[in-house]
């Protein structure tokens, strides 16, 4: 008698014992409540930073710090890294030699680095301006905001890092392909954040 038939999509869970009936339905709805929890967190820090904005009490404001060009240049890291996650999940489904797959999430890796590396630079320009999370109520709900995503996106370049070891090591297992796609949503999750950032955060300081 063949084993339990397990299917998702992006992942060909079949004929394996290593996951019992149901076992991916329910890991993978765990994490979107994860993600939804996750959603509020970010919810309420918008919420605290669009109740600041006007709170700068002669410290500096957003049009004085915010730079659309590393701002956009974030942007289009981040969303080429979802772009390159896609692909590693379409490798993850076709290709059996793990190559592509493995080129495909240290390429993500590589360019979550350096969103973090650009992010750190603003951080420490602004610093440097004496715009201080102490300096002002906008001061302190953007550097809860903001930095609080880099955070996310830290814990998603340990998580890649993470699975690319468990990829040399076990190999493609089931559990390991379900470990990827708890990993696929919570990278496409910090995309649509950050979105959110650059759109509230960015370019309404900046036109604002």
């Amino acid at each position: 008698m063949s084993g339990p038939q397990l299917r998702h999509v992006g992942l060909n869970l079949h004929g394996s014992d290593l996951l019992e009936p149901g076992e991916a339905t329910i890991g993978v709805y765990g994490f979107w409540i994860f993600l939804m929890s996750d959603a509020i967190l970010f919810a309420l820090l918008f919420a605290i930073y669009g109740t600041q904005l006007a709170a700068t009490v002669g410290a500096p404001g957003p049009q004085a710090e915010f730079k659309i060009g590393p701002a956009f240049i974030e942007t289009l890291i981040l969303l080429t890294s979802s772009l390159t996650f896609g692909l590693a999940s379409i490798a993850m489904k076709y290709d059996r030699t793990r190559t592509s797959l493995v080129v495909w999430l240290s390429i993500t890796l590589a360019l979550g680095f350096a969103f973090l590396g650009f992010e750190l630079n603003d951080f420490r320009t602004m610093i440097s301006d004496d715009a201080t999370p102490d300096r002002s109520g906008f001061l302190s709900a953007f550097f809860a905001l903001v930095p609080a995503h880099g955070l996310h996106v830290t814990a998603g370049c340990a998580w890649i890092a993470v699975m690319l070891a468990q990829i040399a090591v076990f190999g493609l297992d089931d559990r390991v392909k379900l470990n990827l796609l708890r990993l696929g949503l919570f990278w496409h999750f910090l995309d649509i954040v950050w979105i959110g950032i650059f759109s509230i955060v960015y370019l309404q300081g900046i036109l604002g």
